[in-house]
């Protein structure tokens, strides 16, 4: 007789299929997969390690610094051909290898500004390891006769430089004044204010100043004639009066008293 050998009974499937185990099975939602929790772990990774970064540049920072942010170069500007670049860097002594945050800036301008042909001096830093010292220059106005030559002398009284002959352009100063120095002169600082107020037309016939103080400052043309000017006060009133009276020709025009205009000759 035949035997048939057969393997243990089977279990029913379960409805909708999937053996026993299905049930227990949670679906997943649709769109959703194993790594969808992987970003937020990469971006919180991502975040720590721009942190320890940030801390070891800070560290490095602070051990390294000083020794990075020092002066390495100087810079000079505004100075022209007025005064060499080596001049300016001979009297700030800048010291190279220094700290750029500890350079006394304000001592470097003053000792600049020592210079006679320096009006004032700024200095500056251009990060990370430049030193800028940028300077005014002083403009002479007017020629002083001294002997031997011409003191080129600007609207302080300093005497910018000296010249052997007058430049053109610069009318002659006479200063009748007790003081011993021009630097500094009240009567120069009148000078300079009555030229910044004449018209234009006037000014380029400019050959000559005579200041005696602040409220005495006359002014000789080209063509001879004398503009008593006097102080400094009305001075764009004296200029409109003064133009006035150069539609006749004269050899004085007198603007100095206030409400008055007369010429002579």
């Amino acid at each position: 007789m035949a035997s048939t050998v057969s393997g243990p009974p089977r279990r029913p499937r379960e409805p909708g299929g999937g053996g026993p185990q299905a049930g227990k099975r949670k679906r997943r939602g649709p769109g959703r997969s194993r790594g969808a929790r992987a970003p937020g772990l990469l971006g919180r990774l991502h975040w720590k390690a721009v942190l320890v970064a940030l801390v070891a540049l800070m560290i490095a920072g602070a051990m390294l610094g000083p020794k990075l942010l020092v002066v390495r170069s100087v810079r000079v500007a505004g100075n022209g051909d007025a005064v060499p670049a080596s001049q300016v860097l001979a009297v700030a002594h800048v010291t190279h290898g220094q700290p750029l945050i500890w350079v006394n800036t304000g001592a470097i301008a003053h000792r600049v500004a020592q210079l006679r042909q320096v009006q004032s001096a700024q200095v500056s830093r251009d990060w990370p390891a430049t030193i800028v010292i940028t300077i005014q220059l002083r403009k002479p106005l007017f020629a002083l006769p001294v002997h031997g030559g011409y003191a080129l002398v600007d609207a302080f009284g300093v005497n910018v430089r000296d010249a052997t002959s007058r430049p053109p352009g610069l009318p002659l100063l006479t200063v009748n004044t007790d003081s011993g120095t021009l630097r500094g002169s009240p009567a120069v600082r009148a000078a300079a204010g009555v030229l910044a107020e004449l018209p234009p037309q006037v000014a380029r016939k400019v050959r000559g100043v005579t200041t005696g103080g602040p409220n005495d400052v006359s002014v000789k043309l080209a063509d001879g004639a004398i503009v008593v000017w006097g102080g400094a006060e009305r001075g764009s009133i004296k200029a409109a009066e003064l133009q006035l009276l150069m539609r006749r020709p004269a050899r004085v025009y007198d603007v100095s008293g206030a409400g008055t205009a007369v010429t002579e000759g």
